[in-house]
């Protein structure tokens, strides 16, 4: 699957810098104080990680405006933020929050400095055009161990009209800086750190068996997917083991560079299309998915379809995944299965999908970007056949 080193061509980019350790969040203000400008707050609703912030911008005499996000970003969101940065003056943006409330500030920044409406730039639904601009700087903080979306260059929205999550895509939406303390992700509840802490596995996982996979994105592959599990387990266990919650802030981290990098696959495929659909969160549905769309592509590699070296990597993902050297690729989907269980992971019944929704669910999914990178082209009926076995819990 992959080529030899002296085939090696590939590119990497990520954030301008990355703040990485508890207690990072307490240099904050020397990161927005390097940039010129008023700030746009963009954050969700920990109010406690919130007012951690902004004191400490207000004791650096640093003069700021919030904007809240409720639930994940629309496009509608992007474009009032976009607006209320350029009447403020803005001259950065600090997101702070999940992986929607950081998307939603890459957006912002991007729509703060480009003209026209976000369809413009959206893609899938959208034009697809690039920014003409740069967005405004932003800096990243997150609070849950999930999207990575502090290292990534897109940023997802909802389209309520076309019932569909797309991407605003630019290398220009790399963030200036990432700040990841893990010690903000400690009063995650039981429940959202399943969610998001399978969406940071996913995102180890997808990247592993991308077509565009690199040698780079290969370590933090293996580093996150042999990390992941045990430590996702045991901060469902205990919120406050801040040693968990240190080694989920690191497997996101990894998944976020991964993805930046080599793409994701079906999961995310579908999770677009049902993400848009339904009111669930995006971390629920790709909790449900990832079981499913893992054994399909394996039984997929197994007939001989996708490339020469696709089943040693399965069998790689399966010792990983177990951290067993004698583990084969059916165990590594066992213990997805099994973890799932764990965690108590939420059917795609239980998060509102229908089975009658299917058919158009695949058909948009035809049109995902993620589906391109994904190791197999999954015919329809596969992709049924994921939607069916992840719709009971």
């Amino acid at each position: 699957m992959r080529p030899g080193a002296m085939e090696w061509k590939f590119d990497f980019a990520t954030a301008g810098s990355i703040h990485f350790g508890c207690g990072q969040i307490e240099r904050i203000t020397s990161l927005l104080a390097a940039v010129d400008g008023p700030i746009l707050v963009v954050h969700g609703k920990n109010a406690k990680v919130v007012s951690l912030l902004t004191r400490q911008l207000d004791l650096a005499g640093l003069a700021w405006e919030p904007f809240v996000i409720s639930g994940e970003p629309t496009v509608d969101t992007a474009a009032q933020g976009g607006e209320a940065a350029r009447k403020m003056g803005a001259g950065q943006v600090a997101a702070v929050g999940g992986g929607s409330v950081m998307d939603a500030g890459k957006a912002i920044a991007a729509l703060a400095t480009n003209p026209g409406p976000p369809s413009d730039y959206l893609e899938v639904v959208g034009k697809n055009l690039p920014l003409t601009c740069r967005p405004l700087p932003v800096t990243a903080i997150p609070t849950t161990a999930g999207t990575g979306s502090e290292v990534t260059r897109n940023a997802v929205l909802g389209v309520p009209d076309a019932q569909v999550k797309v991407s605003l895509r630019s290398p220009w939406l790399l963030p200036q800086a990432a700040v990841v303390d893990p010690t903000l992700t400690l009063s995650v509840p039981p429940a959202v750190t399943a969610a998001t802490g399978m969406d940071a596995l996913t995102q180890v996982l997808e990247p592993a068996l991308s077509l565009r996979a690199n040698p780079i994105t290969d370590l933090f592959c293996e580093e996150g997917l042999r990390t992941a599990c045990d430590a996702l387990a045991a901060a469902y266990e205990d919120g406050q083991n801040l040693g968990a919650r240190t080694k989920m802030a690191w497997v996101s981290l990894l998944g976020g560079l991964a993805l930046a990098n080599a793409g994701l696959g079906a999961v995310h495929g579908l999770a677009g299309p049902i993400g848009g659909m339904c009111t669930a969160g995006h971390g629920e549905i790709c909790a449900a998915l990832l079981a499913a769309v893992t054994r399909v592509n394996l039984r997929c590699a197994e007939a001989g379809r996708g490339s020469p070296g696709l089943m040693r990597r399965f069998e790689q993902v399966g010792q990983w995944l177990t951290g067993s050297e004698r583990a084969t690729a059916e165990d590594g989907v066992r213990k997805l299965q099994a973890l799932r269980k764990t965690l108590q992971i939420r059917g795609l019944a239980d998060l509102g999908v229908r089975r009658e929704d299917f058919g158009t669910i695949v058909e948009k999914a035809k049109a995902a970007s993620s589906m391109r990178a994904n190791p197999i082209a999954l015919r329809p009926e596969e992709l049924i056949e994921i939607l069916e076995e992840g719709f009971e819990s």
